[in-house]
């Protein structure tokens, strides 16, 4: 099988390639410079250690989840003991909820598009996936049909690739549809704080339902924290699933300095921080955007993403293509084939780039993806 159409790895073996080249733009985590005011508080990383040692994990835990919740409009959260799992990251909770559902579900309809090791996870806890189209999922209610075959619906809002957003009236109806089905709905809201129209109160709509509902969410995509971060797997008083008890076999809880951290962050978006980083994002967009607008079959798939991400359409040459090409200028990007975990081919013509990244390195990295698409 040739370069252009062969398997180069799953999406973190690629990003893990990318971690020590000046020009990564391939995974999602944040890795811009600090604001003025996040600088601040890693100048005051000794109190925060000094804290961790003195206060009880507990109330820290409290506090961070509080912190955190509010400052994307999250304030109908489960504040009830066990109700929201700390974990080391979103994968940690995601393997969680996967060896839960393997208890007592046989198959999950999983969003298509969206980032492999989602896909991964379920199937590796021995769960068959049905592919769930964005389209279908953002249009009329779901087939009963498919709902009477599953025992989950799996959702990435707003999703990575393709940065859509699961309106409110859209996951209200998507819940009732879950909950008259006693099918599980599970979310994963990780790029949820780049786009305002994911702040709308998701619990409130949740807990409204009657649903058996699962909720993943994640610190580290959104502050340039060294990948110090906090997963956190949020679930329904119904869930029926041993979600705590599969979590004790994996940990214990985070360390107190993250969640003091998490906590100081969170209050710092809350303080404006967020809407800064709103505004950088949207300039690195519209950077990626000029510096490649005409060039022959060169496209914008998701033209109204305000996830920190975007994907390029290339019409004669593969995202794989691209990518191997790119790295002979040190530069890394994700080919799109491993999003579609379904049927990789329906990505072979795109490429993803990472924008939350300083723009002189970032703008370089477009330059030189720029030159490789002239050259073609």
């Amino acid at each position: 099988m040739g370069e252009s159409e062969g398997d180069t790895g799953n999406l973190t073996q690629l990003e893990f390639l990318a971690l020590n080249s000046e020009f990564n733009i391939a995974d999602g985590h944040a890795r811009q410079s600090l604001t003025p005011g996040q600088s601040k508080i890693i100048d005051d990383l000794p109190l925060l250690f000094a804290e961790g040692e003195k206060r009880l994990v507990e109330e820290l835990e409290h506090e961070a989840h509080h912190a955190f919740f509010s400052a994307l409009g999250q304030h109908s959260y489960p504040s009830a003991p066990g109700r929201v799992l700390s974990c080391y990251s979103s994968s940690v909770a995601m393997e969680i909820l996967s060896r839960a559902l393997s208890e007592t579900v046989a198959s999950v309809a999983l969003v298509h598009p969206t980032f492999d090791n989602i896909a991964d996870l379920l199937r590796g806890n021995g769960l068959e996936l049905v592919p769930l189209a964005e389209g279908p999922l953002h249009g009329d209610d779901l087939d009963a049909g498919l709902l009477a075959s599953v025992g989950c619906v799996f959702v990435t809002t707003p999703n990575n690739p393709t940065g859509l957003v699961v309106s409110r009236e859209r996951l209200t109806r998507l819940a009732a549809q879950c909950a008259a089905h006693g099918v599980v709905l599970a979310l994963d809201t990780s790029f949820r704080g780049f786009d305002t129209r994911a702040h709308y109160d998701h619990y409130e709509v949740l807990n409204a339902s009657g649903a058996r509902w699962v909720v993943i969410e994640d610190t580290g995509k959104l502050w340039p924290t060294l990948d110090l971060k906090v997963g956190m797997l949020v679930h329904s008083e119904n869930l029926g699933l041993p979600v705590e008890k599969i979590y004790s076999d994996i940990l214990l809880g985070v360390s107190p300095l993250i969640l003091a951290m998490v906590r100081r962050f969170s209050e710092d978006a809350a303080a404006g921080g967020l809407e800064d980083l709103h505004r950088f994002i949207a300039a690195n967009r519209a950077m990626v955007r000029a510096e490649l607008t005409g060039l022959p079959g060169v496209t914008f798939p998701d033209p109204d993403s305000r996830a920190s991400v975007e994907r390029i359409g290339i019409e004669d040459l593969t995202g794989t293509q691209v990518w191997a090409q790119l790295r002979k200028h040190n530069v890394y990007a994700l080919p799109c084939r491993p999003f579609h975990w379904a049927d990789p081919s329906q990505g072979d013509h795109t490429l993803r780039l990472a924008l939350a990244r300083s723009t002189d390195p970032l703008t370089q990295s477009v330059r030189a993806l720029r030159h490789v698409l002239s050259q073609r």
